[in-house]
């Protein structure tokens, strides 16, 4: 085993140092029945060093006895534990398996892949950095496929790996596996992942798991392990806003009273100033330990204890925080949930709300909507069955802290309890923070207006404006991060198309924050606005004959999608200014991406807020490597390849 031939070269100590300080990474593997979720596993496992020989012996054993392979050994078995598993050939429960490789260490949940599991599904995908959606290439895409994905989508999951399996039974045939990715993009790029990747293989026989395939020439990518090896995931973690619920406070003599805790995120230092809510009163950290051991700093996922220097009362379920980066105090709850009871979930039941390390009682007042995982559309609803996904209101008994689970994985997830036998009835996720009283009062209101519009008709035809400006009017798109070069680019293609004599304005997402979306903060629902608002501004524009050349981060696939269809996919031109976040910083003037480590600012897109990158650009350009000129001409190649801009 490779763990050998590491450990005879650096003697036990190191190797024991090194495993320790090893990044680890939590997959899931899901998918619908019999798509090989369980045969990836084993497979990954035994080729990758991570069977012992009395485990293996065991499961030759196991292979003649319960296996569906003849005389090859079922690797499913590595991973189907139950006896009712292995009689039937399915997995019923999350299963856990543990191995590591020079590289990395792995936490693997293989979870079933029937309908009535769902809920086993979603209990394994809550705490996972990775999904890989497993496809039989001879079904292809399934109602129970989109199903997992959907709820890979609502628990943030950000990389996932679409794994085509058993490729020997469709001939290795290219068109297949094509055919499958198309779908998957189709469907997928409504939902919030950040990276997808595809990977055609055959479990059964361990091609593209850990070794390549040489029957699948036509695929250039390497293996799953490599890629499982290599993807980046340090800037998942949120790092910024501290938040460290209080598990359990240490008073072991007259002397000390520590308040201990596994931090959910952020970091916390010696000395630093805290705030315990709901108490809101405030101290400064004396001493840190993790361990045992004393340290200056810790940060999530690390389990501490820490002492205050002021004696104020703090207790199990309170949360510490900084000052200047609380959440709000709500007693209303809009969530997203995955009903998990055979009981539906009605209206007017109480049940004990269960948030980090607090519980308070709750009442479902009202089930706004029920998901549609087929369409991805909401439809109404006035309870929620088994396994089904849907969007709540929740009156607390008393105010909790409310983080939106899209900003923090921790303390914005929650389940609900029967407050008679402690069963766990469903998932729930936080949604942005606002009063359920208030959204509705919006709606009402926009409702009303809206019953009294009569939008007038232009006399002027778009296509006569574009004829008297003598140009093709269209919108190009620029999107990336923060400083990824966005603004330059525009600017510096607006001064050209300007030479050719055409009419081209930019459109700067900061601009238009001093003027029209002044009143607009940098939250979700905000951000959404400013780019509606800017939608329909484009739309305007393009109508007027005019070249549009908008530069905004738009950090979602759905936002950007509907931005295009507002304005039109016809004249409609993504860009995607692909820059690494650390050179994006090491352009920041203005010092934002600092403010936001610091915890000064929030909703800081690649510090605090994701950014998904886009799937199918029409333009990708190296903006890190590439100069602006180079670029620039890349993009007036385009635009007179589609006919756009007259040719030089």
């Amino acid at each position: 085993m490779q763990h050998d031939q590491e450990l005879d070269r650096v003697g036990i100590e190191q190797w024991l140092e090194n495993y320790q300080h090893k990044e680890l990474l939590r997959i899931l593997t899901c998918g619908s029945v019999d798509d090989g979720k369980s045969t990836v596993i084993g497979r990954l496992l035994h080729d990758g060093a991570g069977v012992f020989e009395d485990q293996l012996k065991a499961l030759v054993k196991d292979s003649t006895r319960f296996g569906t392979t003849g005389e090859e050994i079922d690797f499913a078995l590595l991973m189907d534990g139950l006896q009712a598993e292995r009689e039937q050939g399915i997995t019923i429960d999350v299963a856990y398996r543990y191995f590591s490789t020079p590289k990395r260490k792995f936490i693997v949940a293989d979870t079933p892949g029937h309908e009535q599991y769902t809920r086993n599904m979603a209990t394994g995908a809550s705490t996972s950095d990775l999904a890989i959606i497993l496809i039989d290439a001879r079904k292809g895409v399934l109602p129970q496929t989109r199903r997992h994905a959907f709820i890979c989508s609502l628990l943030r999951i950000r990389h996932v790996v679409i794994a085509v399996n058993k490729m020997d039974l469709v001939d290795y045939d290219e068109r297949v596996f094509e055919s499958i990715r198309a779908d998957c993009v189709d469907f997928m790029a409504k939902l919030a992942f950040g990276e997808l990747h595809f990977i055609p293989m055959c479990a059964r026989r361990g091609e593209n798991i850990v070794f390549g395939c040489e029957r699948m020439p036509w695929y250039k990518g390497g293996p799953l392990l490599d890629y499982l090896e290599n993807v980046h995931i340090a800037s998942d973690r949120n790092l910024v806003d501290l938040r460290l619920p209080v598990q359990l406070v240490l008073r072991p003599n007259l002397d000390f009273r520590g308040f201990a805790g596994t931090i959910a995120s952020g970091v916390v230092r010696v000395g630093d100033e805290l705030v315990a809510l709901p108490s809101g009163k405030k101290s400064r950290v004396k001493t840190l330990a993790s361990g045992g051991t004393p340290v200056e700093e810790a940060f999530a996922p690390m389990a501490v204890t820490l002492t205050l220097e002021d004696e104020i009362d703090v207790s199990r379920g309170d949360l510490f925080v900084r000052p200047n980066n609380a959440p709000e105090l709500e007693n209303t709850l809009e969530a997203m949930i995955v009903w998990m009871n055979e009981t539906a979930l009605e209206p007017g039941r109480s049940y004990l709300l269960k948030q980090t390390t607090q519980t308070v009682p709750a009442v479902v007042t009202d089930v706004r909507y029920r998901m549609s995982v087929e369409t991805l559309r909401s439809e109404p609803a006035q309870k929620l069955g088994l396994n089904e996904i849907g969007r709540i209101r929740i009156e607390c008994a008393r105010a909790i802290p409310t983080d939106a689970y899209s900003q923090n994985r921790q303390t914005g997830a929650f389940i609900l309890v029967d407050r008679l036998n402690n069963a766990t009835l469903g998932a729930g996720m936080l949604l942005e923070s606002t009063t359920a009283k208030d959204s509705l009062e919006r709606g009402r209101r926009a409702h009303d207006a809206g019953t009294n519009l009569s939008p007038g008709q232009s006399g002027v035809a778009a296509e006569r404006r574009a004829q008297r400006m003598a140009q093709t009017p269209f919108t190009l798109w620029f999107t990336g991060l923060p400083h990824s070069g966005k603004s330059s680019l525009a600017y510096a293609l607006e001064v050209e198309l300007f030479a050719r004599g055409l009419h081209a304005l930019v459109l700067d997402g900061e601009s238009l924050r001093q003027g029209l979306c002044s009143d607009l903060g940098f939250s979700p629902a905000d951000r959404a606005e400013h780019l509606r608002r800017a939608a329909q501004l484009v739309k305007l524009f393009q109508h007027q004959g005019l070249i549009t050349l908008c530069t905004f981060v738009s950090p979602t696939l759905e936002q950007r999608s509907r931005t295009r269809a507002a304005v039109g996919g016809e004249r409609f031109l993504e860009i995607f200014c692909d820059a690494p976040l650390a050179v994006c910083e090491s352009r920041d003037t203005n010092k934002l991406f600092a403010r936001a480590r610091a915890g000064e600012i929030a909703n800081v897109t690649g510090i605090d807020q994701p950014y998904e990158a886009p799937l199918k650009p029409d333009l990708k350009l190296d903006t890190a490597k590439i100069d602006v000129t180079t670029n620039v001409n890349a993009i007036l190649d385009e635009l007179e390849k589609r006919g756009w801009t007259p040719r030089t």
